[in-house]
């Protein structure tokens, strides 16, 4: 069963862990933060995987500070000690988020049909580890599964009473999936078009303003104005009408919020530094239904759709109000 609050707020304060090694292959993304990666490699050491594939991308251009945070980061490679076959993709030249990732989880599937993908401010629970190993093993060759997360997102809230619900969302702050799935990835958006978005995102969320928002990321992935590799894959979910599989227990607590990350900038972001909980035993659900209300309950805050409605529907009020008045003001008075 699922372990108690309790003991999933003792295990993000004592760094609570158990026995286990991880069965499946392990890739680590690294770049220019050694102190968060050292954390997560830490952890990854605690699990001995067989396989770790470690990629990196090059300093930018001109950055003396990159230069040798990248080249700290780096030394991880020294510093496995366990039985372990390691394959690094060390770059040489910058190539950014959106080209560097994806190229590294190409590179990963390319030698592995499954495996665990972590970045460097992503730190796991260790139960993530073995809630990964089994749900690759039993969705292995269920198509309408693409990606299993180790991320939750609903400050307390439990769907169902199984170990894990079914998202339309990916959230890739650790996460597990299958080549099958990456075959199909479209970093440039080429095989979907932005008019198709809102007739597959509304029927989801029911959101106007979700849906445009969506649209407008599908058009800047399309231009390349967003350097960023996940939408894509989320977008891929949603036209595929797949899931994604969360855990009704956080397993993954982002460490990398803050004014040196690449997209996280807020420290003080309610989604920084939650705490993880472990799993003990898998309890899977009895009826594969996704949960569209659990991924609404953190897209409204990500797009701060309450406030935006609440402006938006602002003018109408007034303009109702006016209207009343004017009617009755102008009412013609009947002899």
């Amino acid at each position: 069963m699922l372990k108690n609050l309790f003991l999933s707020s003792v295990s993000h304060l004592t760094g609570y862990s158990m026995a286990y090694t991880v069965q499946s292959p392990v890739l680590l993304l690294i770049f220019n933060r050694p102190d968060k990666g050292a954390l997560v490699f830490d952890r990854i050491r605690q699990v001995k995987p067989a396989r770790l594939y470690i990629a990196a991308d090059a300093p930018r251009p001109g950055n003396e500070q990159d230069v040798q945070l990248c080249q700290q980061a780096r030394a991880i490679v020294q510093q496995v000690d366990w039985d372990c076959e390691v394959q690094t993709r060390l770059l040489d030249e910058h190539r950014g988020c959106r080209i560097a990732v994806s190229d590294a989880i190409t590179w990963f599937f390319h030698h592995e049909a499954e495996g665990i993908i972590l970045e460097d401010d992503c730190l796991p629970a260790i139960s993530f580890f073995s809630f990964c190993d089994a749900l690759l093993d039993t969705y292995r060759n269920d198509e309408r599964i693409h990606t299993i997360t180790g991320t939750n997102l609903q400050n307390g809230r439990q769907w169902g009473d199984a170990t894990y619900y079914y998202s339309h969302y990916n959230n890739i702050w650790g996460w597990a999936s299958w080549r099958r799935v990456w075959e199909k990835y479209d970093r440039d958006l080429q095989r979907f078009k932005a008019a198709d978005v809102p007739a597959i995102l509304q029927p989801l969320y029911n959101d106007r303003l979700l849906t445009e928002d969506w649209t407008l990321n599908f058009q800047q992935l399309q231009s390349g104005a967003i350097d960023t590799w996940d939408h894509q894959l989320n977008f891929l979910t949603f036209f595929e009408k797949a899931y994604c599989i969360t855990p009704n227990t956080n397993l993954i607590s982002n460490i990398g919020f803050g004014q040196h990350a690449t997209h996280t900038h807020h420290a003080d972001n309610h989604h920084a530094n939650l705490p993880v909980g472990e799993i003990d035993t898998i309890i899977h659900p009895e009826h594969m239904i996704p949960e569209p209300s659990a991924d609404y309950y953190f897209l409204q805050k990500e797009h701060n759709l309450i406030e935006r409605w609440r402006i938006y529907n602002k003018p109408k009020r007034r303009f109702k109000r006016w209207l009343k008045a004017w009617i009755s003001k102008n009412k013609p008075e009947h002899p």
